[in-house]
């Protein structure tokens, strides 16, 4: 069954001096959205205040999060929710993991693990912790409850590149596990690697930013060495060959002008037609 989109133009997670761009981008995405299908989360427009969570922009994130919970709640069958930053998958996956409770694994496709806590993160972002917040492991605020986070042994780390000391070393201390850009040009090992954890049920999450920059220009963060939109669509196709999509999102388009959204949105629409076709 096709899903319900869910459009969700949250810039408050990034700590990007382009971050006000994913707004943009969420809204030329929503463009060539069906209608009928489409639902819009209202995002503050303030930025919000950490109220002494470590988390910069915390409320305004937490409405968000509220917001967006309750559209999600109204859906019928899998949301497929766009961004905005990739902060927006703390409510997506905590509704696809009620909804399969102990039946859910997480692929994390993106160029950054998300791996922080308030006390490890050099920037405040939630950007940057927003998967160990879907673990239960995160902020304490955000009150993840155990029936609704996503174990990191049940996570697969996909073109991850771009990583900060303190994740390094989770990482290899808690072995999790994760598939190269180069592994992922064939999809067998990431598939296997979901198949490890004994989920039937699979969210994928998309940071647009695990995409190489020549594949697409309208990235807030500019890292080397990531996948071709074949290379990512391929391993989409896979997934959904072996395993139910239970919820997706998709994060990180930050155009720098309507007519560079333009020329970025045939890529997307292909991303978008591989989780949905």
């Amino acid at each position: 069954m096709a899903p319900t989109f869910v459009v969700v133009p949250q810039w408050q997670g990034s700590i990007s001096p382009r971050a006000m761009r994913l707004v943009d981008g969420a809204a030329a995405i929503q463009g060539d959205l069906p209608f009928s299908a489409t639902r819009l989360v209202d995002v503050p427009v303030e930025a919000g205040d950490a109220l002494d969570t470590g988390v910069h922009r915390f409320s305004a994130i937490q409405v968000v999060r509220e917001r967006h919970a309750r559209v999600l709640k109204d859906t019928t069958d899998w949301a497929l929710s766009i961004g905005g930053d990739c902060g927006i998958a703390l409510a997506a996956v905590e509704h696809a993991a009620r909804t399969h409770p102990g039946d859910l694994a997480v692929v994390w496709f993106d160029a950054h693990p998300d791996l922080h806590t308030p006390e490890s993160s050099p920037s405040g972002g939630f950007c940057g912790m927003v998967l160990r917040a879907i673990s239960g492991e995160g902020p304490a605020e955000f009150e993840l409850a155990a029936a609704s986070s996503v174990p990191l042994q049940n996570v697969v780390l996909a073109g991850i590149r771009d990583v900060d000391d303190a994740e390094d070393v989770l990482l290899h201390d808690r072995k999790l596990m994760r598939v190269s850009c180069s592994e992922l040009a064939d999809p067998t090992s990431l598939v296997a690697a979901i198949a490890a954890t004994g989920a039937r049920h699979v969210f994928v999450h998309i940071d647009l930013d695990v995409l190489d920059p020549a594949a697409l220009e309208g990235l807030s963060d500019l890292i080397p060495f990531g996948l071709s939109v074949a290379d990512l669509g391929g391993a989409i196709t896979a997934l959904r060959a072996e395993f139910t999509v239970a919820g997706a999102t998709i994060t990180g388009f930050a155009p720098a002008s309507p007519e560079a959204a333009t020329d970025d949105l045939p890529s997307i629409l292909r991303i978008i037609g591989a989780l949905t076709r």
